[in-house]
């Protein structure tokens, strides 16, 4: 099993990715997925523990500069987030 960083710095796109093999079985995930956009950080998926929304709050990105894109557009307006 392997962990990948795909950076496309070009578009803003960000994601780890676990590739590999268990036996016989391919082994593909996303456990990170975040994309920057107007200056925003938009998280597309979280498989993080912890939750990186959290983590980027501790290191001084306010919640305003966070949307929680996997939520619908709807549902993000109920959050402390960012709504877009």
């Amino acid at each position: 099993m392997e962990t990948e960083l795909i950076f496309d710095t070009e578009r803003d796109r960000y994601q780890v990715v676990h590739v590999g093999w268990s036996d016989e079985r391919c082994i593909y995930g996303c456990s990170l997925h975040l994309d920057i956009r107007d200056g925003k950080i938009w998280i597309q998926h979280d498989g993080t523990e912890g939750g990186i929304a959290n983590e980027l709050m501790k290191r001084g990105v306010p919640k305003s500069d966070i949307v929680l894109a996997f939520h619908s557009p709807f549902k993000r307006q109920f959050t402390e987030f960012a709504v877009g």
